[in-house]
């Protein structure tokens, strides 16, 4: 067994905690079964990478075992990276064709060794119809740096790919290329949704997620300035029956269960204005654009929270409520007659 892989596979086996090392070599599949039950997990963590690279160099295992290794690490621990959604659309008047695991291998290979020869791509499918891709970079004069390697979940049948990069962006147009050929699509495009948490990725894109449109406007709350003795029991009816409605309100918004976990949303924001009093026609006014970015370790229930903490009106505002639904597709607002309003752009 080459050192370089010996040292990679050390090194992955470092980065898992001890308690999920057995379960994690039992899912590489590489090690035979009686020489994992034999192994020792109650040393230091080195000594038992050591252990498990001798069982390695006793079975020959080459990089693309190592690489194997390191993908069933990163399914365990996908929240360690941040992910982004792609949304491939076919081409007019194509068709959705059986999926042939064999050909998209072929075809996703062939499409970027035929542009780049130092590169080790691997692939691995796992029981939710997931498949995972690993791609190491190299250059023409360098060879491929396993420890920043991009990675692509792809659910068959579906229009949609999840990626997470590498430092080096460079190659993203071409992993995309390989993308829509191997799964006979004719575009694809960066989708405004990224997180850690792959699984919420997957349940809004999937639809998986339930939230109920709103149908009704915002009532604003009163300002009350209430003195702290004698209170009027008519007031604590009034501020009980307003928490109340702010509960049901947001429950019938958000829904009952918990809310993916989001941690990135923009809206790209387009006005059109009058630079001066004098123009009328709209081809005359000037265009604003600008970005709003939100953050947050979990965006959504960040947006839940506002309205029972008293930090907005109930309910919140569509444009923000609707993030889930929206997100599916690019935002675009639009002002009209001085409102904003929230609209989708066209594919």
């Amino acid at each position: 067994m080459d050192v370089t892989v010996a040292e990679f596979i050390r090194r992955t086996v470092l980065k898992v905690p001890r308690s999920h090392i057995p379960a994690l070599l039992q899912a590489w599949g590489f090690l035979p079964a009686a020489r994992l039950q034999a192994l020792d997990v109650r040393p230091l963590k080195e000594a038992i990478a050591e252990a498990v690279v001798q069982l390695c160099q006793e079975n020959s295992a080459s990089i693309k075992e190592a690489a194997v290794l390191d993908i069933v690490y990163n399914h365990t621990f996908q929240n360690k990276r941040v992910w982004t959604v792609y949304q491939m659309t076919k081409a007019t008047g194509g068709e959705t064709d059986i999926f042939d695991f064999t050909a998209f291998k072929r075809k996703f290979k062939r499409r970027i060794q035929s542009s780049l020869i130092n590169v080790t791509i691997n692939f691995k499918e796992f029981e939710d119809n997931a498949i995972w891709i690993r791609i190491a970079w190299g250059t023409s004069y360098t060879k491929p740096n396993q420890y920043k390697a991009t990675y692509v979940v792809y659910h068959s049948q579906t229009p949609y790919a999840f990626i997470s990069k590498s430092i080096n962006r460079s190659n993203l147009p071409l992993l995309c290329q390989a993308l829509i050929v191997a799964s006979n699509y004719g575009d694809i495009r960066e989708m405004e949704l990224r997180s850690h948490c792959l699984d919420s990725l997957k349940d809004i894109v999937f639809k998986r997620y339930s939230q109920t449109f709103q149908t009704h406007h915002p009532k604003p709350l009163q300002e009350r300035n209430v003195a702290p003795e004698n209170v009027d029991p008519r007031l604590i009816q009034e501020d009980k029956s307003e928490k109340e409605r702010i509960q049901r309100v947001n429950q019938e918004v958000f829904g009952d269960g918990p809310q993916p976990k989001l941690e990135f949303a923009q809206y790209k924001l387009e006005t059109m204005f009058k630079s001066s009093p004098k123009m009328v026609n709209v081809s005359e006014r000037e265009s604003f654009r600008c970005l709003v970015k939100f953050s947050s370790p979990h965006l959504l229930e960040a947006l839940k929270s506002l309205a029972p903490a008293g930090m907005a009106d109930a309910p919140l505002s569509p444009l923000l409520t609707c993030i889930p639904h929206k997100a599916r597709n690019y935002f675009k607002i639009k002002e009209r007659k001085g409102v904003l309003a929230a609209g989708l752009v066209s594919p």
